[in-house]
């Protein structure tokens, strides 16, 4: 009676592939979250997560409480649909206490809507820094009303 034996490069090959299998599901057992799969494709824990979340945006109703000045102005012009953080930042610590100062957000903030690029609609106001008029838009443009002049 002959006994069957593997050739020793298959017992390898064998044992190579329970061992990633075995990795894998020794893995998936403890990095997939309990929760996923509770809505499809998603982690259902993520919306409890997301909305225990603090806000931090205030919102325009906000702003118009005790900017409504410069809000009556903005709805006459261009930028009427923008919201206030738009540019000026998440201020919504600032709508709860006037004593925080609003933050600031770095940079041009005109540029990251204006500056030309070629996905945006031709209709849409864009300009090319270099061949524009200064680097400062506020020295031409108001920017609660863009097309006036200071």
């Amino acid at each position: 009676m002959r006994r069957f034996r593997l050739p020793p490069q298959i017992l390898r090959l064998v044992l190579l592939t329970l061992a990633i299998v075995g990795t894998y599901l020794i893995a998936r057992t403890l990095l997939v979250p309990q929760s996923f799969g509770a809505y499809g494709w998603y982690r259902g824990a993520a919306l409890e997560e997301i909305a225990s979340q603090t806000p931090v945006f205030a919102g325009k109703k906000a702003c118009d409480e005790c900017h409504a000045d410069i809000q009556h102005q903005l709805d006459k012009f261009e930028h009427k649909t923008l919201s206030c953080e738009a540019c000026h930042g998440a201020n919504r610590e600032h709508a709860l206490n006037h004593d925080v100062v609003p933050t600031k957000v770095p940079g041009s903030l005109c540029l990251r809507c204006h500056e030309a690029n070629p996905s945006r609609p031709a209709w849409f106001k864009q300009i090319v820094v270099k061949n524009h008029y200064g680097d400062q838009c506020t020295d031409c443009h108001l920017p609660h009303q863009p097309s006036q002049s200071p």
